[in-house]
């Protein structure tokens, strides 16, 4: 079995090889001939729920497929768009909702929302980025992880991003030596740890990245004899069973009120 280190350093070398060979893959191109056929005939928020199969390809092409069930929950974020600072998605602590309602923004661009670049193409790139994630995390959720670290370091702008986020705290936790009971304390006291330890302006350049990712992988394999370690829960935005009301989904998923 080759390392962490081995594997990423491969995959990262060529990047655009691997995404091109996870496009080129049976499923993937099968579901994204279907979406880039149909996608411009969608011209209201109705018509793109009502399509499953296209509103599953853009769920997990914004890293939000577990919540593809929860049809409420996604209706109330469209409907409200992103236009007020309180609307639903604004409101939301992930980001990803805010990501996903501004690419489909019915409320602003309404019947035109889907002849966009952002919701073709972009849609695309971000849904095939997602199938090579998952599939390398199948084999190699240390990979996994550093990819996902690799796709989101550019908008990492103060401790508290990586503390919202479980995935990224994983990679960061392990690059930097922190023990789970070190990052045990309250979220002022963790986001100053990490201040201290981490320039997080490296991360706007690719060579920082690197070097940050490198140090990761080969810490990774330091602590984990297998690849297998489980880590699919740490890119759940929300761990909920079926039938559950948008009330309760918002409080799962941590809206901020009143600034907090």
């Amino acid at each position: 079995m080759t390392s962490t280190f081995t594997n990423y350093q491969l995959i990262s070398r060529d990047l655009q090889k691997s995404l091109n060979r996870t496009a080129s893959e049976p499923i993937v191109s099968r579901e994204t001939d279907y979406y880039l056929k149909n996608i411009g005939k969608v011209k209201s928020i109705d018509a793109f729920l009502a399509d499953n199969r296209l509103y599953k390809y853009a769920m997990k092409a914004y890293g939000l497929e577990d919540m593809t069930y929860a049809k409420a929950f996604m209706r109330k974020a469209l409907t409200e768009g992103i236009d007020s600072k309180d609307s639903f998605a604004n409101r939301l602590s992930d980001k990803r909702y805010k990501e996903f309602v501004g690419t489909f923004n019915f409320v602003r661009y309404k019947e035109a929302t889907t002849s966009f670049d952002q919701a073709q193409q972009g849609t695309i790139d971000k849904y095939v980025r997602q199938s090579l994630e998952s599939s390398i995390g199948d084999e190699d959720s240390g990979v996994r992880l550093a990819l996902y670290f690799q796709r989101n370091a550019a908008s990492i702008k103060s401790p508290y991003d990586i503390l919202a986020d479980p995935a990224l705290l994983q990679v960061a936790r392990t690059a930097l030596g922190f023990s789970q009971e070190a990052m045990g304390g309250n979220v002022d006291a963790q986001a100053a740890m990490i201040k201290r330890k981490l320039d997080l302006t490296s991360f706007q350049k690719p060579e920082g990245v690197q070097r940050f990712l490198q140090r990761f992988a080969s810490l990774w394999d330091a602590q984990n004899s297998t690849a297998s370690t489980p880590v699919l829960t740490l890119f759940d935005a929300a761990q909920t069973g079926g039938g559950m009301n948008v009330d309760l989904l918002m409080s799962l998923q941590r809206i901020k009120l009143g600034g907090s």
